[in-house]
């Protein structure tokens, strides 16, 4: 590709991720509205929470994403959840309309809404809004983030800033785990990596942490839903970062035959920890 088709690129990629980063924001007005007045969970037959702000921004963003990107297929969480079999091609929107919902129904504030773009099977632009932290994330050909409420505009292009992944310190390598959902294998997969930190954190924050800098790597080997990671996929991705599955490839998406389910994945600033595990197992 010339510069100038690399430039034009670049330019589709970055709008493409504010028109996800204005529905995310969109979506998240109608979630904190419902967190600051409170609601009662009702449970899935998987044993998962949903409570109707997951249900309120669902129907935002697929409102939205039909109207801006007429004719392709949404793939969201409550929606197949409920039973509905999208047929998808090769480009289609992952949506989670609330990730983390155990911690918005125990009243702490890092849930997000993601969404994303996938395209040939990779997540090409994704955006993560924290309508109570009032945090913007998003990516497409470079990844950024901004302070926004959950009811104003977008800011300009020029109040946004770039981020970028961190090279690790060999003295401090912070490593972010799941609040909710720590497991046998991902603590023996942490053992084995030069861990000096551990942060707990809620949803998809800790792909937008790693993005930032602030941290090294997001191990989750377990079952995943890939709503779960697209959008902080393609932030990571745009700042530097990767995402992988178990055996170190990129994680891609359109996965109909499994249910749009991963066996697991690492999110990381550097591929270094992934050869460090491999030689260690």
């Amino acid at each position: 590709m010339d510069k100038d088709g690399g430039a034009q690129h670049s330019r589709a990629g970055d709008e493409l991720a504010r028109d996800l980063a204005r529905i995310a924001v969109t979506a998240g007005s109608a979630v904190a509205t419902i967190f600051a007045s409170g609601c009662a969970p009702s449970w899935k037959e998987d044993g998962s929470p949903v409570t109707d702000a997951d249900l309120a921004a669902e129907r935002v963003i697929c409102d939205l994403l039909y109207d801006r990107f007429p004719g392709m297929p949404v793939v969201s969480e409550e929606r197949i959840a409920a039973g509905e079999s999208p047929v998808i091609g090769p480009r289609f929107a992952l949506v989670d309309p609330l990730d983390g919902t155990r911690e918005f129904i125990a009243g702490r504030t890092e849930f997000t809404v993601n969404v994303a773009i996938v395209e040939q099977g990779q997540a090409v632009a994704g955006a993560v809004y924290a309508p109570m932290l009032q945090r913007l994330w998003y990516g497409g050909a470079s990844a950024y983030t901004c302070t926004v409420a959950p009811s104003a505009d977008l800011p300009d292009v020029a109040a946004m800033r770039s981020i970028n992944v961190r090279s690790p310190s060999p003295d401090h390598v912070v490593a972010l785990v799941s609040r909710s959902h720590i497991d046998p294998r991902t603590e023996t997969y942490l053992k084995g990596l030069p861990v000096a930190e551990r942060r707990p954190m809620g949803s998809s924050l800790k792909f937008c942490v790693i993005a930032e800098g602030q941290a090294d790597l997001y191990p989750r080997i377990s079952v995943t839903c890939e709503w779960d990671t697209a959008a902080g996929c393609a932030i990571l991705t745009a700042a530097g970062g990767n995402v992988v599955d178990l055996e170190g490839r990129p994680l891609r998406y359109g996965g109909t035959q499994t249910g749009f389910r991963h066996d697991g994945f690492v999110a990381l600033g550097t591929l270094l920890f992934v050869k460090v595990a491999k030689r260690d197992s």
